[in-house]
């Protein structure tokens, strides 16, 4: 595959000098005015690079958004050209869905996922497996333990773990506390959206694995 490379142009920053009376100066951490001259060159070499990169990196992060834009666009017009050829309303496809080229060598995946939110039944099933444990006391299976633990372990944004969570909701057991907080979980869990993401994959042969453009569109 040929890569053509093109020229990438940064968006402008301001310099974050500031003009005064004839003179220059540089706002500090704490919004004061330093003189110019009396900055140390190697934190005036630092505030350039910076600078410099996110001019780079706001150019980068509009052409993602638009690039992204124009995907789901494409997509939609597909989505409706196939939609008409079956004779079905033209209203949008949901759901998970795969485009691959001709020779199978290129796909788009468009992955549907649940945003959800946790309600205060969440409390209740931690207290019901507490229980749980609590009544196992030294004869609860490691790997039991560790499950509940880690279901309802926070993540660094101070989240429930989703995965964890339903790797709990997995678990056959036949003790009627255990079903119960598995209960409680399922009435904590609400769904209030959802959203897409694009996954980009490519391969050099039908026998080949397929490697992942790593481009993040999840923000864009």
């Amino acid at each position: 595959m040929t890569v053509h490379n093109t020229r990438f142009e940064p968006y402008p920053v301001p310099t974050g000098i500031i003009e005064a009376n004839g003179n220059q100066y540089m706002a500090d951490g704490k919004g004061g005015l330093r003189a110019l001259e009396n900055i140390p060159p190697m934190k005036k070499l630092q505030d350039e690079m910076v600078r410099k990169v996110f001019g780079f990196a706001f150019a980068l992060s509009d052409q993602i958004s638009r690039f992204k834009g124009h995907v789901y666009e494409d997509l939609g017009e597909l989505d409706a050209l196939m939609m008409q050829e079956y004779g079905m309303k033209v209203g949008g496809v949901k759901g998970n869905r795969t485009y691959s080229t001709f020779d199978g060598l290129m796909k788009i995946e468009v992955r549907i996922a649940d945003l959800i939110v946790y309600g205060p039944e969440m409390q209740v099933a931690k207290a019901i497996f507490d229980k749980v444990l609590n009544a196992r006391a030294a004869g609860a299976d490691p790997l039991i333990r560790s499950i509940i633990t880690n279901a309802f372990d926070t993540d660094k944004e101070g989240k429930i773990n989703r995965a964890n969570v339903f790797v709990l909701l997995n678990v056959e057991d036949p003790d009627p506390e255990f079903q119960e907080g598995q209960r409680a979980i399922r009435n904590a869990m609400h769904t209030i959206g959802s959203k897409s993401y694009l996954r980009f994959g490519h391969r050099d042969a039908h026998d080949a694995a397929w490697k992942m453009l790593t481009i993040d569109l999840a923000g864009a």
